[in-house]
């Protein structure tokens, strides 16, 4: 964790020399902090900062992707009156064990359209999720599972 301190302070500090606080100067910083920190990576620390980067970076790109993916979906119900949806409340068994894990889960689940966390419950084994149109409820869980459950694991690894 120290090293991802570190590499922001690099970053803040590119942003500071450079003279411009703009999102694009802070990320092309925070790039080059980490080639920087990657170049004295015994010395600055463990090599795990540059996976989980990594990692953040694939979960970032899959919510994406997801979020796409729905959005599509969800403009096609609204744009066919006709369709007739079949919403579900599903009961998905939970991998992640941490708060963090389960509440990052389950913003990204409410964030896409078309779905939304409603509950936890209490032993934290079962998130509840409402599924707008859900023929396949196994189907839902399993994507949930295989895009955003998989790649949060491996961020919190």
């Amino acid at each position: 964790m120290a090293t991802i301190f570190i590499n922001v302070m690099l970053a803040l500090a590119w942003a500071a020399i450079t003279g411009h606080f703009g999102v694009l100067n802070l990320a092309f910083g925070f790039v080059l902090g980490g080639i920087a920190l990657a170049l004295i990576r015994e010395e600055a620390g463990s090599v795990t900062h540059f996976r989980r980067t990594g990692r953040v970076v694939v979960l970032a790109m899959t919510f994406v992707y997801e979020l796409v993916k729905s959005s599509i979906t969800v403009a096609i119900i609204v744009l066919s009156p006709s369709r007739k949806l079949q919403p579900a409340i599903i009961a998905m068994p939970l991998e992640a064990k941490s708060d963090a894990e389960i509440t990052l889960l389950a913003n990204m689940i409410t964030l896409t359209p078309g779905t939304l966390s409603m509950d936890v419950s209490d032993d934290r084994q079962t998130l509840y999720v409402h599924a707008i149109d859900a023929p396949d409820p196994d189907q839902v869980v399993r994507d949930i599972k295989s895009s955003f459950e998989r790649q949060i694991m491996k961020v919190f690894q």
